[in-house]
């Protein structure tokens, strides 16, 4: 086993011990991993059960979706970055300056 594969089991066992020590089976705690899609999501809603220890699902399922909701929305400012970075150096790089002046 690699040390990515090591820390996804680490998340997942660590998620499927939070929603069973809740009462809920450990297939939900399957589905909860498979919706968060990285072992730091999974991490933040297992810290998030054994900390806010919610009674239902809808309340479980609800906070999956706002840790999937942060996640894509810092994917997207890092999408972002990256492309205002590319832009700018673009913008500054000699050979479009050059191309520029000759125009």
């Amino acid at each position: 086993m690699t040390e990515n594969q090591r820390i996804w089991a680490r998340a997942r066992d660590r998620l499927t011990s939070a929603v069973v020590s809740l009462g809920f089976p450990e297939e939900f705690a399957g589905l909860l991993a498979q919706q968060l899609k990285s072992p730091k999501a999974i991490d933040r809603m297992a810290s998030y059960l054994y900390q806010a220890k919610p009674g239902s699902v809808e309340m479980i399922v609800d906070e999956m979706l706002a840790i999937c909701a942060d996640t894509e929305a810092w994917r997207e400012k890092a999408e972002s970055r990256e492309a205002q970075w590319r832009y700018s150096s673009w913008l500054n790089s000699a050979e479009r300056r050059k191309n520029s002046d000759e125009e």
